[in-house]
């Protein structure tokens, strides 16, 4: 890929910092996952996978949770500390459960695309599948509840090679699937097209800590904790902090006090700004200088 091709890329500097001059931007996170008719999770609470072929019942229901459960109980968390969280909607999950999304919406929480399914992951598709996966997925959320999505995250944050220069194109502002950076920062492709990259983080994530890990919720608020004392001693750091949960998981009971907490915990620091990503995507194009 030549210079003049290839995307021109916009970082920010050391004297960045987030409105109100705060240096670190608490970012929540709900993830609203659904499968394809006949797909489940690949890993369930059980961890034992069932042989190849089998319908795998367990997970299913599991998963099930996150809409009849789980979404109304994070929903009214956030109502009760006046937060706003970026809510990943999966496109399957606007068609089964549309009153849900539409409460998500009505609420003022930033409805985020996330695949049609947690099964259709864009580094296996063709260009044109992905095209239409994208356009499927904006479709079916704007059905659901009128808004039409204008970020991204695919499921397990895996991007294809033209999955951000897709987005770029269908007026996306900013895409969520990087994990290459601390800030936001711009991409710019020869065509004029920006696209915000924002940066996710794994640490603070209900998923892969709690479930695949076997750690208990209570171990994800230490890590919360011990990385908002890190970044409060250390003057020179400008950051964002992930808070990442998913409604069939950390949206029953038992994991749900957990991300209270960290709100709390957000709302009594002076120098924490809780924004959805979206709010920090036009924080950045707007103040981040361009040539």
């Amino acid at each position: 890929m030549s210079d003049q091709t290839k995307p021109k890329e916009f970082v920010p500097g050391h004297d960045f910092r987030w409105p109100g001059g705060k240096r670190i931007a608490v970012m929540l996170k709900v993830a609203f996952e659904g499968w394809s008719d006949g797909k489940t999770p690949a890993i369930g609470p059980m961890g034992n996978p069932l042989k190849a072929g089998f319908f795998d019942s367990n997970a299913h229901l599991w998963a099930e949770y996150g809409a009849r459960r789980g979404i109304d109980r994070v929903l009214r968390i956030m109502e009760r500390h006046d937060v706003k969280a970026s809510v990943l909607v999966s496109g399957v999950i606007a068609e089964r459960w549309p009153d849900a999304v539409r409460r998500v919406a009505e609420a003022g929480h930033e409805i985020v695309a996330h695949s049609y399914a947690m099964d259709i992951v864009p580094v296996y598709l063709t260009e044109e599948e992905e095209r239409e996966n994208i356009q499927r997925s904006i479709d079916t959320i704007e059905k659901a509840c009128g808004v039409r999505t204008e970020s991204w995250i695919s499921p397990r944050a895996t991007p294809s090679a033209i999955t951000n220069r897709l987005l770029a194109e269908y007026g996306f502002k900013w895409h969520g699937d990087y994990l290459n950076e601390d800030l936001p920062y711009v991409i710019r492709y020869p065509n004029g097209h920006e696209i915000v990259a924002m940066p996710t983080s794994m640490e603070v994530n209900d998923f892969p800590l709690h479930i695949r890990y076997g750690n208990p919720p209570r171990a994800m608020l230490e890590i919360f904790q011990d990385t908002l004392n890190y970044l409060t001693e250390h003057k020179d750091e400008v950051e964002k902090q992930d808070v990442s949960i998913h409604a069939h998981v950390f949206g029953r009971p038992a994991g749900a006090w957990v991300y209270e907490e960290m709100i709390k915990i957000s709302k009594a620091h002076p120098d924490v700004w809780i924004c959805t990503r979206g709010e920090a995507a036009a924080h950045v194009m707007k103040n981040l200088k361009r040539d």
